[in-house]
């Protein structure tokens, strides 16, 4: 796991100029890369390429980057791991290719000399962001791993390209001045993240999951996909397998065991995220049955017990007979990652199990430098409640005419939320539901939308209305909904919100999230169930087995049952949740009253009225705002750290 940069001035360049400003890029990387660094350049083609190392195969020099094809025309760095190196070296290797390491960077470009590089990337399987330098031809590839594991952003500016890992790189580029995109902003505060394919800036594009970016000397760039989920869902929606459920079973059994044992592969020691949950148990399960020894797994524990799941990881872990470590963190603990949060996400991202992640990963670092995950598993096995909340509120109100569900849902809000919560009160506390009030407005607004569409747009929102907290905005950035409508014959309303999760929530909060909390203390994490053979085989599933099947992860938690007894995993879908209206109200309400003071006085991007009304809000109880309020302090924060 590492961290690239480079830039292309096709109108040549100084080579210490180059050198000088590659370096720069690269050094703002370190984190991503604390082993080893280097660069290439060629002031003839006024290009070059920088590297940052952390050593997972073959920790010799011989995996040393930038690397330079045994034919001398191929020039990559690299990021990522390409876990089916060993097969591809050997069919490599039968085909006359010569190695002279045992690094997965060298089979890449043993691959590019065989079958060019367009040719090469579908044999990939790996994740990893890249760029590729055809010497020869005179043109640079940038990809992308096919589920968005790793970043990747680009620009153009007149004859220069730029691209990095992240965007600090860019701002290391002295000929390169970054301009706030408050379109994106908005998008930004209704999703938590910045939605790709945008980036906060203007003119910066994140390569799509799956993308390649071709750009040849005196041309514009072309950006195609090699891998793309849009065609492998068309492909799957009128084609599905008639699986009985025990050969699906055995079928996703073999699969996970098989992209488990890939992601164990490395030269250093290895470990995993257990929560107790079903995908992070499932991924324990494999690795221990393949194991040798006793896995290394990793729990962190918080002090507010409703937000802790230490106990139940501790239980797997013990079923299991993994080695397992758990960290008790403090409400002081996690606080403290607050001011380096708009550092370590480069642009705005208010997930806020930002924290947690980055907690865990700490820990976790101080004993393995790879750790394998389970993310992936709600998308693919439709394990978000939203999916079935949404199905059975949509699917019955769908039929009725849209007046009809307007005036339904007018009823259901001429009651006040209050009234709707002293109702709720005089049940017993078992079958008290939370939050009685605002659910029963949600689902009024819900019903009275036009389409399942709609109604997932609404669901994955923090707010109907994000330009009311800026200042001179205009027009919302797209977003994930917006590309459902791309594929033909999606019409399953779930299978419509899994697409529009796997293309937008997944890589761009997910991902994203985990990739930077980890890659700042230097530790690689790995998911198996975004195997992209385990994706297209999961959209092939027959709707009975996955979206109409009797329980959430229904194939999955069967695959579980057979290495755990389903005691141990079955509860509530929680999240990786922090008690966040608790921190905000208490030890993190200074700095948030600060951060809110100096920005909507100084800045030209918060509405210092809207602001200060919702913090009002909140500060009276209203916990339903946190995630807003969160998405608006880190949006802040992320300004004054930037200066922007």
């Amino acid at each position: 796991m590492c961290g690239i940069a480079g830039l292309w001035r096709q109108s040549g360049g100084d080579p210490a100029d180059l050198a000088q400003v590659v370096n720069a890029m690269t050094g703002s990387l370190a984190h991503r890369g604390p082993d080893d660094s280097g660069h290439w350049q060629s002031a003839a083609d006024g290009i070059a390429l920088g590297h940052r190392r952390l050593s997972i195969v073959d920790l010799s020099p011989g995996g040393h980057q930038p690397m330079i094809s045994s034919d001398g025309r191929y020039i990559i760095t690299f990021n990522g791991e390409i876990y089916n190196y060993r097969a591809l070296r050997a069919d490599f290797i039968g085909r006359g290719a010569r190695f002279r390491s045992e690094s997965d960077t060298e089979v890449i470009l043993e691959g590019c000399i065989l079958d060019g590089v367009v040719g090469m990337l579908p044999k990939l399987n790996g994740m990893f962001a890249l760029a590729i330098f055809d010497n020869r031809e005179k043109v640079l590839y940038l990809a992308r791993d096919r589920m968005g594991e790793k970043p990747l952003y680009y620009t153009h500016v007149g004859p220069l390209t730029l691209f990095a890992s992240e965007l600090k790189a860019l701002r290391a580029v002295p000929w390169w001045r970054p301009q706030l995109d408050m379109g994106v902003a908005a998008a930004f505060l209704r999703h938590s993240c910045v939605p790709g394919p945008i980036a906060i800036y203007k003119d910066v594009r994140k390569l799509p999951p799956g993308g390649l970016a071709i750009i040849r000397a005196g041309q514009e760039c072309r950006e195609e996909h090699y891998w793309s989920l849009k065609d492998v869902v068309e492909r799957s929606v009128g084609n599905r397998q008639d699986f009985g459920e025990a050969e699906a079973v055995d079928a996703l059994d073999a699969l996970l065991r098989d992209a488990v044992s890939l992601r164990m592969i490395g030269d250093v020691p290895l470990g995993a995220f257990l929560s107790g949950g079903y995908d992070s148990s499932t991924i324990v399960a494999m690795m221990q049955a393949t194991a040798s020894a006793p896995v290394r797994t990793f729990t962190a524990s918080f002090e507010h017990d409703q937000f802790d799941e230490s106990a139940y990881a501790e239980a797997v872990a013990r079923h299991l007979g993994t080695d397992h470590t758990t960290v008790r963190v403090s409400g002081a603990e996690a606080c403290g990652v607050v001011p380096k949060l708009a550092d370590m996400y480069d642009e705005p991202f208010a997930d806020s199990s930002q924290i947690p992640t980055h907690l865990i990963s700490l820990l976790t670092r101080r004993h393995v430098t790879v750790a394998l995950s389970g993310d992936g598993g709600d998308e693919l096995f439709t394990g978000y409640n939203r999916y079935h909340w949404a199905e059975r509120l949509w699917s019955p109100f769908a039929r009725v005419p849209a007046p009809l569900r307007e005036i339904c849902g007018s009823a259901l809000r001429a009651i006040p939320q209050g009234a709707y919560d002293a109702i709720s009160a005089l049940l017993p506390a078992a079958c008290r539901p939370q939050q009685p009030g605002f659910n029963v407005h949600r689902i009024a607004d819900l019903i009275a939308l036009p389409s399942i569409d709609a109604v997932y747009r609404r669901l994955v929102s923090h707010t109907a209305n994000p330009n009311a907290f800026l200042r001179n905005v205009r027009d919302e950035a797209g977003a994930w909904s917006d590309q459902i409508d791309l594929v033909k014959n999606l019409r399953d309303p779930v299978d419509r919100m899994r697409y529009a999760d796997l293309l937008g929530y997944l890589p761009d909060d997910v991902l994203t999230k985990v990739d930077r909390a980890s890659m700042a203390v230097g530790l690689e994490v790995r998911a198996p169930m975004l195997d992209h053979r385990i994706v297209e085989w999961a959209w092939r599933l027959p709707e009975r087995l996955n979206t109409r099947a009797p329980r959430p992860k229904h194939l999955l938690r069967c695959v579980l049952e057979r290495y755990v007894p389903a005691v141990l995993v079955d509860r509530p879908k929680r999240g990786f949740a922090v008690p966040l209206a608790a921190w905000l109200r208490g030890p993190l309400r200074e700095w948030a009253e600060n951060l809110i003071s100096s920005q909507t006085a100084a800045s030209s991007l918060l509405d210092p009225r809207a602001v200060k009304v919702l913090w009002a809000d909140f500060l009276k109880g209203s916990d339903r705002q946190q995630y807003l309020v969160w998405n608006v302090l880190m949006l802040a924060d992320w300004a004054r750290a930037w200066r922007m």
